[in-house]
């Protein structure tokens, strides 16, 4: 029998209080003191992923090695881990459902009637311990989406329950609740979270811990309080103030002793400290920044910072690498005209044009791209953001005025971007697009070469049913834009730059995906590089 010790995190009171920051924050604590750790999702909607979501719903969609579309926490796991996803850490409703329903028209069910208890929650902590029997971990660390009390969670706990009962003391349970202060009468109020916790008691759930978010700081009358009604020790009511940052949590866990009364929780040692002097060095330099960057975010998701969180957070990466601070100033594509530009655009020292789908916003791209390459404004498009730009110098160097994607314009005489041959025959939307971890030639004597350093091949997560279309790659080539990454396989167009600018690079994939506090992606360092240059060169 494996070893591994299974917790959960559940959430209570209100959604969006930072479960999936917590969880990242204990697998970064037990990961500090040398276990193997690894975290997974549970999402209680039925989509089988977030692949079809719109992010003003959903946020973004994050994408693993293996090509699973995911729910975006996932990209907290990776960034403060350091380690890849797979599809297997982030389970829906809808897939659990997908497979049993699969099992039962297979026969395998041998006739019994399918029924939420036991064919469901048998699936869904299968489905939980897959990580634990096919890697060599410690602990699998299980966030579950919603907050106790939602319909749609129901499974889900009541899964949870039968295995706390089937595990005894390889199991335990962190339930993240709010308590909210009333500015009126100058106090804290811990009743939601025992009308919480009584709520997960009703679903036969006993929480070993309590992790309280909260903007003041809990003293011991409060803690006792929590304690006393929500049956749990006084040193697991856990307090978590609100942080200047994301990266601050791990500290103030560890100050809390989070992971400590885990591991006595779980009869674990508790004698080997937790190494955290890397994460510190990386806090220190993001608190001291030397210099300020203005870089432009230019897409149309920008209203909800989650639609772009990767790329945010590469930024965060690449800016300390660079000792400076990225001022990231979001303005929506829709926004921009011809009339707009110097007065939205002119101050920044770098423009970033994101990944997306669809025409609304298209031409507003196009009209940024052009500004930052006729001012020398450093410049990195990626996925439909190095579409654009290929579009915007065709159409403005080349003398190809109709040039454009057939995403966009079916008709037009000069498919710049054109769809995949291998997506020309797919009807559905779910699952189906270029998806996952391909590999990239590059070129010598490019900024890409120079960015990724020794490297001649190297591999980049992919989401995208267009590309760059060869049939116009020589004329390209001969006005300045060159392919400086193709895919050696299916000789693709993953990189284009120019020559004769300071920084122009646009790739098809996404570089976000793979930038982590540990190894910030070399494309956002060298951005941001470029662009501190370049403000500096003003300035002087």
């Amino acid at each position: 029998m494996s070893d591994t010790k299974y917790i959960f995190v559940t959430g209570g009171v209100a959604s969006s209080l930072g479960k999936g920051i917590i969880s990242a924050s204990l697998a970064k604590l037990l990961q500090a003191r040398g276990f193997n750790v690894t975290i997974q999702k549970l999402d209680p909607y039925i989509n089988v992923d977030p692949g079809t979501m719109n992010p003003f719903e959903h946020g973004e969609c994050y994408v693993t090695e293996d090509g699973a579309e995911t729910d975006l926490d996932l990209g907290h796991y990776e960034r403060f881990l350091n380690i890849s996803t797979s599809q297997a850490n982030n389970i829906t409703t809808g897939r659990i459902y997908q497979t049993v329903i699969t099992k039962e028209r297979k026969g395998e069910y041998l006739g019994k009637t399918v029924q939420v208890i036991p064919h469901i929650t048998d699936e869904i902590k299968r489905s939980i311990k897959l990580l634990g029997e096919d890697g060599d971990y410690d602990f699998v660390i299980t966030e579950i989406g919603g907050t106790v009390g939602d319909i749609e969670s129901l499974p889900y706990i009541e899964a949870v329950r039968q295995m706390k009962w089937e595990m005894k003391t390889d199991c335990l349970v962190i339930h993240l609740t709010l308590i909210p202060y009333l500015a009126a009468s100058g106090e804290l109020k811990t009743k939601p979270t025992q009308h919480s916790v009584k709520t997960f008691l009703e679903a036969g759930v006993q929480p070993d811990i309590l992790v309280c978010r909260t903007e003041k700081h809990l003293d011991t009358d409060i803690r006792k309080k929590i304690a006393l009604f929500c049956n749990v020790t006084q040193d697991a009511v856990i307090e978590s103030i609100d942080a200047d940052t994301i990266y601050d949590v791990p500290l103030l866990m560890k100050e809390e002793k989070l992971d400590k009364v885990v591991l006595e929780m779980l009869s674990l040692p508790t004698d080997t400290a937790a190494d955290l002097d890397d994460w510190i060095q990386f806090l220190n330099k993001l608190k001291n920044p030397k210099r300020k960057v203005r870089i432009g975010l230019i897409g149309k998701y920008v209203k909800l910072n989650d639609a772009y969180k990767s790329i945010a957070e590469s930024f965060i990466h690449a800016a300390v690498a660079n000792d400076c601070e990225v001022k990231l100033e979001r303005i929506d594509s829709e926004d921009i005209s011809e009339e707009s530009l110097s007065d939205k655009l002119g101050d920044l020292n770098g423009i970033l044009v994101a990944p997306g789908f669809g025409e609304r916003g298209i031409e507003g791209k196009i009209m940024a791209i052009k500004y930052a390459r006729e001012n020398g404004i450093p410049f990195l498009g990626i996925c439909l953001g190095m579409q654009c730009a290929v579009i915007e110098f065709a159409r403005n160097v080349l003398g190809l005025k109709d040039a454009h994607s057939t995403e966009m314009n079916p008709d037009t005489e000069n498919p710049i971007i054109d769809i995949m041959e291998s997506q020309k025959k797919i009807t559905d939307k779910g699952g189906t697009m270029r998806l996952g971890v391909y590999p990239c030639e590059l070129t010598n004597n490019t900024k890409a070469k120079k960015c990724y350093g020794s490297a001649n091949i190297i591999s980049e997560r992919h989401r995208h049913r267009f590309e760059f279309n060869n049939e116009f790659l020589e004329d390209f080539e001969k006005s300045g834009m060159i392919a400086s990454g193709i895919n050696p396989e299916f000789d693709l167009v993953e990189i284009i730059e120019l020559r004769d600018h300071p920084w122009f690079v646009g790739v098809q994939f996404h570089p976000e995906y793979k930038s982590t506090v540990a190894n910030p992606h070399p494309l956002f360092v060298n951005f941001v590089k470029a662009a501190i240059e370049v403000s500096e060169a003003i300035i002087n």
